[in-house]
């Protein structure tokens, strides 16, 4: 990041800066001031202050568009639990953010490669559409004056447009190419009478980018979509408030609390293998990552073009990769601290997962339920089940040629995609090896599969190839409950999705 002095911000507002520094009585000092933060889904402290740089989910798998298989998607989402309605600014990116995927290919959990994407609003004119008003010209308090369409959105009085930036090695210090830098965002999905045809609208900012070093053009697409995280959020939050087996509760779209009742952001990008694999074995890592400048300043008297003064490098706020790992796994004091890490210091958390409190909150909440005697929480401690699904990958599944213990999600991109009809939603459990936790697909229902993987479902056999198999790292007798269909009742399949590119559906519109 620019120092303060050089930064285009600073220069648009220094001649404002002492007076600024005196209305609000702080030092130049307080410019540098750490913010520690958090992400996905609300799960940590910090980030419920800040939502535009809140990861939610994380999406990587081979393309199983037809034509696409020699491609894989990547798919960040920020900004959780979008109202359809939730006008009249909807929901920007923050522009003093920086949103990254970062792209491990040798498995040291260090990034060989990031994607990077900076945005920026803009008023048309500088005021947005105005409007006469007797004698006065005066700004009219929406972002649009009339219906916008794929062919014309001159109604629009504020755009949003975004760059993208290829980093290789270091992401700060690395090798940075500017593939684009007027990438537009598409207006969010406000109504039917605003955006007739929002999918029209939507799919002309979907654009071809050339890669560094990549013979094939990439896909990149940022926009509103519809949420396809199922769970059955306020029911599970309240202490678990179901008996989370099949057959004592029904699969059900109404136990849902995501799924067509709200949106999401979504930053996606498809890429050739070849250009993403690196010197590895095949086998890739990943995770999303959004940071803020290390310092900032209100500004009493704000503007459209400033409302705060920042300065220093950028502090990463937010972090993921697997899905739930925060919310589950990581103990409540140190939740902050998981997401400004990095994967390669990741050891430092490891205890949360080689002895995991949530399988012991289910025994609590569960021994009775489920008519067992004794602790249903598996009693293999060390857990290297879990250490293998969330921190080194599979053997012979999804591992990397290096195994640096860390949270990443990890993609064997050898291995072909399922189509679309074909898809388990239990991934790997469910006998089908291109998906989660050999990366994740948005037809993938992770919260029954962690729910399983947790409660000891790696002890007992799982189908390898069509074959019952035990990977080896406990046995049946340890995880008493491991066999069991646990399930939180609100099914999601790639059925419920697109089969093309960004896959997610088209957004909500808040109102018919």
């Amino acid at each position: 990041m620019q120092p303060l002095s050089r930064s285009p911000r600073y220069r648009r507002t220094s001649k404002r800066i002492t007076a600024l520094l005196a209305a609000t009585s702080l030092s130049a000092a307080a410019l540098f001031s750490v913010n520690a933060m958090a992400s996905s889904h609300r799960e940590a402290p910090s980030i419920t202050e800040t939502p535009k740089v809140d990861g939610t989910d994380f999406y990587m798998f081979r393309s199983y568009e037809p034509g696409r298989a020699g491609y894989v998607t990547f798919i960040a989402n920020y900004q959780p639990l979008q109202a359809p309605y939730g006008g009249p600014n909807y929901f920007t990116m923050d522009p003093d953010a920086l949103y990254e995927i970062h792209i491990d290919s040798d498995g040291d959990a260090v990034e060989d490669l990031t994607f990077q994407f900076d945005f920026d609003n803009n008023l048309v004119n500088g005021t947005g559409v105005t409007l006469d008003i007797g004698d006065k010209t005066l700004a009219i308090p929406l972002r649009y004056a009339g219906g916008v369409t794929a062919g014309d959105s001159s109604a629009l009085g504020e755009t949003e447009n975004y760059s993208m930036t290829v980093v290789q090695g270091d992401r700060r210090t690395g090798t940075r190419t500017v593939t684009g830098s007027s990438y537009v965002k598409p207006l969010d999905y406000v109504g039917t009478k605003t955006l007739p045809d929002y999918e029209a609208y939507a799919d002309q900012y979907v654009y071809d980018v050339t890669l560094p070093n990549c013979a094939l053009p990439a896909k990149v697409f940022v926009g509103q979509r519809a949420e396809a995280f199922a769970v059955n959020l306020g029911q599970v939050f309240d202490l678990v408030n179901l008996v989370p087996l099949e057959g004592s509760i029904t699969q059900s779209r109404e136990n849902d609390d995501l799924v067509g009742k709200a949106n999401i952001t979504s930053i996606a990008i498809e890429a050739p293998i070849a250009c993403v694999t690196g010197n590895g074995n095949g086998v890739i890592g990943a995770w999303t990552t959004a940071s803020l400048p290390q310092g900032s300043l209100r500004d009493p008297l704000p503007t459209y073009e400033q409302t705060e003064l920042h300065g220093g490098s950028y502090v990463q706020v937010s972090r993921l990769s697997a899905p739930l790992v925060n919310e589950v796994v990581i103990g409540l004091p140190d939740k902050d601290l998981f997401n400004a890490a990095e994967p390669s210091i990741d050891a430092a958390l490891a205890d949360y997962v080689t002895n995991p409190t949530f399988p012991a909150l289910i025994d609590i909440l569960f021994r009775d339920a489920l008519g067992a005697t004794s602790n249903i929480a598996p009693s293999n401690l060390p857990r290297t089940d879990l250490v293998a699904a969330f921190l080194t990958g599979v053997e012979g599944v999804n591992q990397q040629a290096t195994v640096t213990g860390s949270e990443m999600m990890r993609l064997n991109t050898a291995i072909a995609p399922t189509p679309r009809a074909t898809q388990s939603n239990l991934g790997v459990a469910g006998n089908d090896l291109a998906g989660f936790p050999n990366g994740r697909r948005p037809g993938d229902d992770v919260v029954d599969i962690v729910l399983r993987v947790a409660m000891g479902a790696l002890c007992h056999d799982i189908p390898v190839n069509g074959v019952p198999t035990n990977l080896g790292y406990c046995a049946p007798e340890d995880a008493p409950v491991g066999d069991q269909p646990f399930t939180d009742g609100a099914p999601i399949s790639a059925m419920d999705v697109q089969n093309v590119f960004p896959y997610l559906n088209t957004p909500l519109p808040g109102a018919e």
